[in-house]
């Protein structure tokens, strides 16, 4: 059995079935019908549809060829493909750089003398739904749980409940699988604390 000869196109560097997808089609034609005229009549016939265009092909793609026209333009958009793909990579490695910079602050507050209430702020920075993760709090701890907004006009999610060891807990967690085990999380406990009694003689 004879080994088959793989064909490597000149212009693109791809096999000639794969010339489509890269955008430089007609100077690959050219190529292909200059140096495998064989390879070009399987894949494109004799009778090819785009048979006149193909003539045109030839003259305009020689010229193409021999000219910086073309590939200064193949070039040109690679480099501004390579300018959006760098702008992207940028933003996403600022976005990175704020959330790890960014805290979560998890506060304790006493509203009555055995009432508390635990609110949670700095999570909307890490694309976390608020709204779910209330609904997730209250049916976790049984109790009432609502998202409203803090002095500093950023939403935070409040807690009834001095439950402030396991959200602190669950926090971590949740931070964890999105890869933000190293974001700082910040415990402020207002709890109250009881006044030492002093002994009636």
């Amino acid at each position: 059995m004879s080994l088959r000869e793989v064909v490597y196109c000149g212009v693109c560097s791809y096999p000639p079935e794969y010339c489509e997808f890269t955008g430089k089609l007609k100077r690959c034609k050219v190529w292909l019908k200059e140096n495998h005229p064989e390879r070009y009549t399987q894949l494109y016939g004799a009778d090819d549809a785009d048979a006149d265009e193909d003539n045109d092909v030839t003259a305009v793609g020689k010229k193409l060829g021999e000219s910086s026209i073309g590939e200064e333009r193949e070039n040109k958009l690679e480099k501004d493909l390579l300018k959006l793909q760098t702008k992207q990579e940028n933003r996403e490695q600022r976005e990175l750089a704020k959330k790890l910079s960014s805290k979560v602050i998890i506060k304790r507050e006493a509203r009555t003398k055995r009432k508390f209430i635990v609110a949670i702020s700095g999570l909307e920075v890490f694309e976390i739904d608020m709204k779910k993760l209330a609904k997730t709090f209250a049916s976790k701890f049984a109790t009432g749980c609502s998202v409203s907004k803090n002095i500093e006009k950023k939403e935070e999610v409040v807690i009834q409940g001095d439950v402030l060891e396991d959200v602190e807990a669950y926090i971590h967690s949740l931070l964890k699988e999105k890869g933000m085990e190293n974001v700082k999380v910040e415990t402020i406990d207002t709890k109250k604390k009881k006044k030492p009694t002093t002994e009636t003689k």
